[in-house]
Order: C-alpha cells, then structure tokens, then sequence
C-alpha cells in the first residue's frame, strides 16, 4: 500500500511539474513586494517572517486591548469608499444588526402559509369562534464569523502623517470587496437561473427578456423582485442588443434610458451596475459579476424576519470598545515594522430563496 501511494504522488508531482496536473488556484492574500517571490500558500499570518507590503489573514493574537486603536477605529465609523463598494454589498445583501453578541436568530418562513386564502375562511358563523390560523416558521440560530486583515508597514518606506488611516482604509475596501464576493457568490448558487442570448440579431428585446422573467420569479414566490443588479458585461450586450436592431430609431430611447427610467420600464424599485473587478491573478482582473444579472428582493433597514433574499447580519462591538461594526488595532513588530489589523463580525445568509432570480447573457 505504501508502494502504491509513493508511486501515486511521485505520478501527481511530476503532472504538476510539466502543466498536466490539476490546476491550483493560489489566493492573493500575501502580495509579495518582489514579482520573483512566492505567495505564501494560505495567506496565514504566521507570527513571524514579515516582509513590508504584506497582506495577511488577521491572526488572533492581533486582537489583544493592547494593541486597539480608539483614533483609528473611529475613522473607520466614520470612513466611506470613494468606489462606494459598500453602498453594492447593502444593495445586495441589506446590513441586520444583531447586537453585541456573536450568536442570533433568524426566521425561516413556510412561504406557502402568507399566500393560504379560502373565499369563505374569515367568515365567522353565528355562535362560533372565528378560524385559528397558524403559522409554522421555525428560527433559525446562527452566528457571525470573525473577519479580518493585517497590513505590515516598514516605517521608512511611509509618506505623510495619515498613512495609518490611509492603509487601514484600504483594509476595509478589500474586506468589503471579499463580503461582495460572498454576497455574489451566494446569490448566484441559490437563485433560478435563464440564459439569452442578446447579440445583434434582428428582433431582439433584452427588456422583454428581463420584464417576462419578473413575472416567472412573481408567481413563483408571490412577491416580485424588487432590484436588479447587471453585471458590466451584461449590460453593455443589453445596448449592444438595441443598437444593432435594424429600426434602430425604434430603440434608440429604450437604449439610452437612465437606471431610473429603466427601473421604471421593469417595475422594480432599484437597478444598478455592478463594475466591481478583483485580482483574480498575479497581473489580471475580472469582474465580479460580468456576464449576469440578479433579480431579488431587499429592502434597507430589515430585520431578521422579512422577506429579503440575502441579508447580512452584522455584530456590534460594545461602546466601551468604541462601538460601530470594526476595530483597529495596531501592534509594534519591530523597531521598523508595525501591523495594522483590522477586524469585524458578519455572515451573508440567503435567507429566502423564492423568487430569486440570475440571468446569464451571452
């Protein structure tokens, strides 16, 4: 047996080595300072070997009252993204607050029970009580993750007296960005998708498309998609579509409306693009959402027991810990280097999947 196994691996390794093997995906977490250098294999923070540059996994011990920052966790309350990746993520996946407490609940609904109605049901006959309805949602328990990244910075490469709030601010646009990744990702394994095509033959309607799929997801549910998110591919094959119509005239104002008129045109609330790009490798990008669009429903300001598709239900630190949803702690490695942390609790949970919709457009 142990022949066999040596034989297996000594075949893997060598597959590997000339390209045949199974391909690795190597995530960029570390961000070695030299193109030449590896990337350390998981991102890890290992407590040692820090080179200025690095962007690691947030290691435990980081999270210590010593070493928090009130100043710089502060800032952050109070800091928004230039890109507004945040104001994406809430448009996806609505922020829930559950307190202090890492633990919380949240009701899974029989959705069948909402939509029950009888012509007579209500009607109460002359001495006897009225019907006893009931409804059977369970709660659900959960609890938030702990998140967070750490920068190591070399004092002497650093310019200006707010590069601490700069990086920390970087920190938080990539662990945003990592939070609308998951958001994307979940939407997009729970929902029903349809493919169209939508290229320059004549006779094609993407609207139409779309608008007729709303009233699938409607039926379906009983509640209509409210907001719909195009990935930035998705949509410029939506104006390509209009644009090589033959009666062009004819969709010329189809083509060029406003996300509002749009949204207007397909009787939701909210629409809006997704151009969000990741580095998905050493020296390329992708979007994050690309070729498709989601259907669903949200709403701003919910709680753990509406009818939004994707919630993201968020942790609060204690005031007595500067309150807010991150901390920032920051740790003096050396005479040289310092790690700056930053930490926050949250879970991005589909919570109701009826209805949701993803529209793959090639």
């Amino acid at each position: 047996m142990k022949t066999r196994k040596k034989i297996i691996s000594s075949a893997l390794a060598a597959a590997v080595l000339s390209g045949q093997g199974p391909h690795i995906h190597v995530p960029q977490f570390a961000n070695s300072v030299s193109p030449t250098e590896s990337l350390i294999a998981d991102g890890r923070d290992t407590g040692s070997g820090y080179k200025p540059g690095q962007i690691l996994f947030a290691n435990d011990a980081r999270f210590t009252e010593s070493y928090y920052s009130e100043p710089l966790t502060n800032y952050l309350v109070g800091w928004r993204d230039p890109n507004d990746i945040e104001a994406k993520l809430q448009f996806i996946a609505p922020k829930v607050p559950v307190g202090t407490a890492r633990r919380f609940e949240w009701k899974a609904a029989v959705n069948a029970e909402e939509f029950l109605s009888e012509i007579v049901d209500d009607q109460r006959a002359i001495g006897s009580d009225f019907k006893t309805v009931q409804y059977t949602g369970t709660d659900v328990v959960d609890k938030t993750l702990n998140k967070g990244l750490t920068y190591i910075a070399d004092m002497d490469g650093l310019v200006g007296t707010n590069w601490q709030q700069a990086k920390v601010a970087k920190l938080l646009r990539r662990l945003y960005r990592n939070e609308y990744r998951r958001g994307i990702a979940a939407l997009s394994a729970a929902a029903t998708n349809q493919a169209y095509t939508w290229d320059t033959t004549a006779g094609k309607n993407p609207d139409q498309d779309v608008r007729g799929d709303l009233i699938t997801a409607t039926t379906a549910s009983g509640i209509r998609p409210n907001r719909i998110l195009y990935g930035d591919t998705a949509f410029n094959k939506r104006l390509l579509s209009y644009e090589a119509q033959v009666n062009f005239t004819a969709f010329a104002g189809v083509a060029n409306l406003t996300l509002e008129q749009l949204a207007a045109r397909l009787m939701v609330d909210q629409i809006m693009i997704s151009r969000e790009r990741y580095q998905s490798a050493a020296a390329a990008k992708s979007e994050i959402v690309s070729n498709l669009i989601f259907g669903f429903y949200a709403q701003d300001g919910v709680d753990t027991e509406d009818a939004t598709n994707l919630k993201r239900f968020v942790s609060e630190f204690d005031s007595e810990q500067g309150g807010g949803t991150v901390r920032v702690y920051v740790q003096q490695l050396s005479s040289k280097l310092v790690a700056l942390t930053v930490e926050h609790y949250s879970k991005v949970v589909v919570t109701y999947s009826g209805g949701l919709r993803k529209w793959t457009i090639s």
